[in-house]
């Protein structure tokens, strides 16, 4: 085997674990989250140019699997993970692309990470024969994509907070309609309550001695490191085709799927450009506008997926670039307001015949302010999530049906429940307590 790559808390650099505990614990002992100790750099000839996103998901993550005990079983776990594809295409518009990244089961992108974590953790050995608790806070698709992940897995239980009311008619019909060892829980609060509550019962020395828990939120790095792997794919594909790096305007709320990107890019792979849009929440635009990083409580907004007023994943961009000034050199973030969210989707849809869902609206936005600025750079739009998510915002506005794909028609066929609690670290324990343990 190669030399382990160690990983270490974002608060405490001098406490290393493997690959393997970092993702079997999720988070850190500290509250912080894991960070290897290097960004591994990769020559983007390296990558054979044949490769599918199986293929290159396997030679793009190796330097972090290297002499850990799932180095040998990486190759099975991207097979199981990356079997739908993530296909780039040109839009109707504005010298851009997108990045269709919803072809999973759940129609959004968290199925490729929560997949990928599904694979990881099932092959990882446990001491007692107790079910490990997976807990996930969610503001949307997030809880569904882990769900489905988990769903019937043997050995594995999942627990998904959300935000009652907050999130979309179907995004809530998924939550609660999986088999009886995923518990879908909808608290009385926002989605930072519900991150709140995850964190505090992982961090629960008394609860983790009843339970072994764990999480599955993007600070969990079995779900980070896949997300990398579909943006090393496209820059390489985009790179090869045009000899240019690839140019991103990525949704974001809690930082993941954006600090993917921003990994693959530090490793040495062709992206260029990253643009961060948000609703309005303000928590990243503000800091990037030059203010100090101010976490608030999130406020409700159409792009509900994005309503994170304290993004767990700021400390791991504030561990990739220790100098601020680095940093709103190199990223830059957008808010979008509701108003300009439905002017963007019915727009698109009316003038260029583009559906898009209110996430990847933001983005359509964001293109719209640079492209009027005069940048004529390629942009490529990270589109999250399938439109026919969010049929309740999207038809009124174009008068007409959304088509809903076959796999996201046949979730929203089952039955679903959920069961309300009260936004409280108590409430959580209790209805941990009483999660049936035998599966």
């Amino acid at each position: 085997m190669s030399p382990a790559l160690a990983f270490h808390s974002t608060r405490n650099p001098d406490n290393h674990v493997g690959l393997s505990q970092a993702i079997a614990v999720g988070l850190a002992p500290d509250g912080g989250l894991y960070v290897p100790a290097r960004l591994p750099r990769l020559d983007p000839a390296s990558f054979p140019a044949e490769a599918g996103l199986a293929a290159t998901a396997q030679h793009l993550l190796h330097p972090f699997f290297a002499g850990d005990p799932l180095e040998p079983e990486l190759a099975a776990i991207c097979r199981e993970a990356f079997t739908f594809e993530a296909p780039l295409r040109p839009l109707a518009f504005g010298n851009a692309h997108l990045l269709e990244l919803f072809h999973g089961p759940t129609a959004a992108f968290k199925d490729f990470g929560a997949r990928f974590l599904a694979a990881c953790l099932r092959r990882l050995p446990r001491a007692d024969n107790r079910p490990l608790t997976i807990l996930v806070a969610t503001s949307g698709d997030t809880g569904a994509a882990v769900g489905a992940a988990f769903d019937g897995l043997p050995g594995l239980r999942v627990a998904i907070l959300y935000p009652d009311g907050r999130v979309s008619p179907r995004q809530a019909h998924q939550l609660g309609s999986f088999s009886t060892n995923v518990l879908a829980l909808k608290v009385d609060g926002r989605f930072d309550d519900c991150q709140r509550m995850v964190k505090a019962a992982l961090n629960d020395a008394d609860l983790q001695a009843s339970m072994p828990l764990s999480s599955a939120n993007s600070i969990s790095l079995g779900r980070l490191l896949p997300q990398m792997a579909y943006y090393a794919y496209t820059a390489l594909q985009w790179w090869r085709e045009h000899g240019q790096p690839l140019n991103l305007i990525i949704p974001t709320g809690n930082l993941g799927n954006a600090l993917a990107a921003v990994w693959v890019r530090a490793m040495g792979l062709p992206v260029g450009g990253i643009m961060l849009s948000c609703n309005a929440n303000q928590t990243l635009p503000e800091f990037f506008a030059g203010q100090d990083y101010q976490p608030r409580e999130a406020v409700a907004t159409l792009a509900n997926a994005m309503d994170v007023g304290a993004p767990s994943n700021f400390e791991r961009l504030r561990w990739t670039y220790p100098d601020p000034v680095e940093l709103r050199r190199d990223l830059q973030a957008f808010s979008v307001s509701d108003t300009e969210i439905t002017a963007t989707l019915k727009r698109r849809a009316l003038d260029d015949g583009e559906l898009l869902c209110p996430h990847t609206a933001t983005a359509a936005a964001v293109l719209d302010r640079l492209q009027q600025q005069g940048d004529a750079r390629a942009w490529t739009l990270v589109a999250t999530a399938h439109p026919a998510k969010f049929e309740t915002v999207i038809e009124p506005l174009i008068g007409q049906p959304i088509a809903v794909p076959p796999a996201l028609a046949a979730m929203l066929a089952r039955p679903a429940s959920a069961q309300p609690i009260q936004p409280s670290d108590m409430a959580l324990k209790a209805s941990l307590q009483a999660f049936p343990r035998a599966h």
